[in-house]
């Protein structure tokens, strides 16, 4: 059985993370055998990748560079995969090149983004090599939407190498009515409230501040309105959303709650999701909300407007007003529209957009790999 070799930066819960372990768990009695490499050590997700049996070799690139590099090419060239896939910027360029050193030349780069506007300047500088060297380094470019191949394409990568794998998603079981109720008891709201969540890391381009701010605007209109904001990991990030929060005047409204990895559950105790965003390829969080038949309410960022459809509200980025419009659009539908709405949404993933469509292609793209094609 062919083997693919998957190098990723970390496996800290995230779009890619998740993703990649899906692709995986999906493809378990699939024709490909996966292993994986992270080039940080630990993360929340490391195990469950190895409850589910995934076989995770990590080294510490940011301790020791040089020897966790020399590592990274002995473990290819013990392991003689048959393709070395990469997922974002900082694995594709050192997976790549070790790949290339270890005498692999079927190298796949995985680009999960749209732009880098507020990521560190290293980031720019990864970026920058990474496409000076998307015409040598790598057979093919998997991009997570189309408005990542464009945007890439003109910061100089390679374009007849790009292809575009679409995320996908699990169709689970509902969460129980007991298991929202007691979760939403937990973080203090009830059967008068409409919580309205955002679920993600606390990053630049997450534009949480911009969420707070919208949810502010609303405040005053809509007494029954509670926000909850899940995903920060420490005391810093806390501090900074406690003084956004702040600064409505109605931080009374807000529960904050850390990084947790049962994302679907805590989708399910929300009434609408928003994605305050001002980046994203094809964001793991919408599908999963949509999944769990909870309408949206998103930036217009990547391919998040394809996604939702007309099944949710689009807004422009980085527009505060407009996406508290948006989300006042939504609240004034009233329950049984926005029930109605988010059934759509949850058909709309099961017609187009599930881990069995994302690993067709993959597989597909495998294949042209091995076979030398483009």
């Amino acid at each position: 059985m062919p083997t693919v070799l998957h190098v990723i930066t970390g496996l800290d819960t995230g779009g890619a993370e998740t993703a990649l372990f899906r692709l995986i768990d999906g493809s378990a009695k699939g024709r490909y055998h996966h292993r994986v490499v992270t080039l940080l050590p630990g993360g929340t997700m490391l195990p469950v990748f190895r409850k589910a049996g995934i076989d995770v070799a990590q080294v510490d690139l940011r301790r020791a560079p040089v020897s966790s590099f020399l590592q990274l090419v002995r473990i290819l060239r013990a392991a003689r995969p048959d393709i070395v896939q990469t997922w974002m910027y900082h694995a594709d360029l050192v997976g790549g090149l070790a790949a290339r050193l270890a005498g692999n030349r079927n190298v796949i780069w995985g680009i999960r983004t749209t732009g880098i506007a507020h990521a560190p300047r290293a980031t720019a500088v990864v970026r920058r090599l990474c496409a000076w060297l998307s015409g040598r380094v790598p057979h093919t470019i998997v991009c997570v939407a189309d408005a990542s191949r464009r945007s890439h394409v003109e910061k100089g990568y390679d374009s007849q190498r790009m292809v575009v794998v679409h995320n996908g998603f699990n169709q689970s079981p509902a969460v129980g009515a007991l298991q929202r109720m007691t979760l939403r008891a937990q973080w203090g709201f009830d059967d008068t409230h409409v919580v309205v969540g955002n679920l993600g890391r606390f990053d630049p381009d997450k534009d949480l501040e911009n969420f707070i701010r919208a949810a502010g605007l609303l405040a005053p209109a809509h007494p029954e309105l509670r926000f909850v904001m899940i995903g920060h990991r420490n005391d810093d990030e806390r501090a900074q959303l406690d003084a956004w929060t702040a600064a409505t005047g109605h931080a009374e409204r807000f529960t904050l709650v850390r990084e947790r990895a049962d994302a679907l559950v805590c989708l399910a105790a929300m009434d609408v999701f928003c994605l305050s965003s001002r980046n994203e390829g094809f964001p793991v969080v919408v599908g999963e909300a949509m999944t769990a038949g909870v309408p949206c309410v998103v930036t217009d960022v990547g391919d998040t407007a394809l996604l939702v459809a007309d099944t949710g509200m689009v807004v422009p980025r980085e527009d505060t007003a407009a996406l508290a419009a948006g989300l006042d659009r939504m609240l004034r539908l009233g329950p049984d529209a926005r029930r109605a709405l988010g059934l759509r949404g949850r058909a709309r993933v099961h017609e187009r957009f599930t881990v069995r469509h994302t690993l067709e292609r993959f597989e597909n793209v495998y294949s042209r790999v091995m076979e030398g094609g483009t």
